[in-house]
Order: C-alpha cells, then structure tokens, then sequence
C-alpha cells in the first residue's frame, strides 16, 4: 500500500512539475512574443514617420544620444544630432510622395537588445526627380525606460550599374 501511495505521489509531482513548466515557459514565449511585437512596432512607425516627414516622430523612435551611429550607402553619421540634422532633416524636407515601406523583417530579441533585418523599399519625387530604391538593412534597438529605441542602422542598395561607355567617334 505505502509503495502505492509513493508512486501516486511522484506521478502527481511529475505532472504538476511539468504543468508548472509548461505555464512559465509559455510566460517566456508569451514574453518574447510581446517583445518581438514591440519592435516590430518601432519599426513600423519608423516607416510611417518617414513617409510623412515626421521628425517629432522620430525623436520618439530613436534614440536621443551620441552613442546612435547610421551607415548608410557607404557613410556614416555618428550621434542623433548628427543624423538627424545633417542627414535626415534635410532629406526628408526634399522627399515629396514618399512611400517607405519594409519586407522580410526577421526579428531577434535577446534581454534588452533587438536586431531587426529587412528589406526596404523607398520612393519619393525629389524636384522633378522620382527616386526609386530598395536593399537591406539591419537596425539595432536598446530598450531605454521601458521603450525601445534604435541605436544603430546599417542599410545599403545594391550598386548602379556603371553609366555606359561613349562610342569612340569615327575619323574621316
């Protein structure tokens, strides 16, 4: 009878034990899954605010600080100062119809570091210009004060194919 009882006693620890697993790991992957959302989020209203022009915007998006760095098409800007008002201000006040947009976003958060990478598609009249691009990029957010916030941004488009040679002119 006592062998009985130990063995109920085990089967119902076991399975308790493995309920209790199951609800905190399922907290864990509840908890990821907020946080992946979260700066799924971030970058959506980095596009959106792009597309409008939005600097208040991305005030919010960024972070305010000197540790932020961009490398963009092979320059790069160190600070948000920096890239927000010698690069991105005087940009986005050029762009007119931009459309600004993100694909293929794969998403990894780990603590209260995430890094975010993407295909990107912009296009936007620049004067009588109409700009066309797209590439790849990865963004690297911090959570600050319970927001994330991007730190870092690396993006790049693929090279232009080289402008075609002139004909050599004929002799007479």
């Amino acid at each position: 009878m006592k062998t009985i009882n130990v063995r109920r006693l085990m089967i119902c620890a076991l399975v308790l034990g493995a309920g209790v697993f199951g609800i905190y790991s399922g907290g864990l992957v509840s908890a990821q899954t907020d946080e992946v959302k979260a700066v799924t989020d971030v970058m959506m209203r980095e596009a959106v605010a792009v597309e409008l022009g939005d600097l208040a915007a991305l005030d919010k998006i960024w972070a305010n600080s000197e540790d932020v760095t961009v490398f963009e098409s092979g320059h790069a800007n160190y600070g948000w100062n920096d890239y927000r008002n010698s690069h991105l201000a005087p940009e986005l006040k050029e762009f007119k119809d931009t459309k600004y947009s993100f694909a293929d976003m794969k998403v990894k958060v780990d603590g209260k570091t995430a890094w975010v990478t993407f295909k990107y598609s912009l296009g936007a009249e620049m004067g009588t210009r109409k700009i066309e691009s797209g590439g790849l990029g990865t963004a690297v957010l911090e959570k600050r004060e319970g927001k994330w916030r991007i730190v870092h941004w690396h993006s790049s488009a693929p090279r232009r194919a080289p402008a075609p040679a002139a004909s050599p002119t004929p002799k007479a």
